[in-house]
């Protein structure tokens, strides 16, 4: 398996083809194993998805920064705890549970998730509420077509997604730096935005146990932690969700927590952020960059009072 290096990625150029193409070779035996704990999931290839027109035409951050360099609590509060401590967690079989306001609640598992669509790259950038960003290649689908399978009510307005909770395998759960498991949430007219995808997989291989294996959330105009990962369930609910970091500190994370540079945290600044990989801080964008597609749904709230 090849790691992508600095300077295998000019930042004024990404040809998404050209520099991981050799990794995209569908091999289903090696799907099949790694999804039974068989393989490290790692190297586990997928079919090479198209790019979608919502990618970004940044320079990709490194592999090894985008799987070493993670926040994933339940494995430790460390940046280098989750690539040491996941690797136990167990991901065959792999079930969600879709329940709450919908007409005909389903459980589906891995591999039927993976026949609901066909993948397509999505090159998104990921800003951490911390001062860190990233610019990762998805692969997944419309977050919509998982949701529509169960047929929500009218009466639903939001929907409250939740990890796994593995107390054996997730060194971090004993600490009660959370209240476990891990809940986000998004208003469902969020949650339906194309933008928002169910991600399986990133540089053309299964999503790695310390990024969210093997399904999570990406919603890109919002702080990472709104991208919730290994979720076992998504439940639609008429409420606003009180979500694992509104319950740890209602001060410092809201509901809504799209990406504002002109609200700071109240502990630093969000006016900047430090790119992994590069040493020079740049300007934030408002919604990560994502301004034109996702401004609209926020028209005529107070983003400083929602935030």
């Amino acid at each position: 398996m090849r790691h992508i290096k600095d300077s295998d990625i000019p930042s004024s150029e990404i040809t998404p083809q050209r520099l991981y193409n050799a990794r995209r070779d569908f091999l289903t035996t090696s799907v099949g194993l790694t999804l039974a704990g068989l393989l490290p999931n790692t190297h586990a290839k997928l079919p090479a998805g198209k790019v979608s027109s919502f990618s970004t035409t940044e320079g990709l951050t490194p592999f090894k920064h985008v799987t070493g360099y993670n926040n994933f609590y339940e494995f430790g509060t460390n940046k280098d705890d989750p690539a040491i401590h996941a690797q136990k967690m167990r991901i065959a079989p792999w079930q969600i549970l879709i329940d709450g306001l919908v007409k005909k609640p389903k459980t589906l598992g891995f591999e039927d998730i993976l026949k609901l669509a066909p993948l397509e790259e999505r090159i998104y950038r990921l800003r951490c509420v911390e001062g860190w960003s990233m610019v990762i290649p998805w692969l997944g689908f419309p977050l919509s077509v998982l949701l529509k399978q169960v047929e929500p009510l009218g009466s639903a307005k939001y929907i409250e997604f939740f990890t796994a909770v593995q107390p054996d395998t997730m060194p971090g759960v004993s600490r009660q730096v959370l209240d476990w498991p891990y809940v986000e949430g998004l208003r469902l007219d969020e949650a339906l935005h194309p933008l928002t995808i169910t991600a399986v997989g990133l540089y053309g291989e299964l999503l790695p146990k310390q990024n969210g294996a093997p399904v999570r959330i990406v919603t890109p105009w919002k702080y990472g932690f709104k991208s919730g990962k290994s979720i076992v369930r998504l439940r639609f609910t008429e409420q606003m969700p009180q979500t694992s970091w509104m319950k740890a500190n209602t001060t410092e994370y809201g509901f809504y927590s799209n990406v504002n540079p002109a609200v700071d945290h109240p502990r630093w600044s969000q006016s900047s952020e430090r790119r992994i990989g590069e040493f020079l801080k740049r300007k934030t964008l408002p919604f990560n960059g994502y301004e034109k597609q996702v401004a609209h749904l926020y028209t005529g709230m107070d983003l400083r009072k929602y935030f």
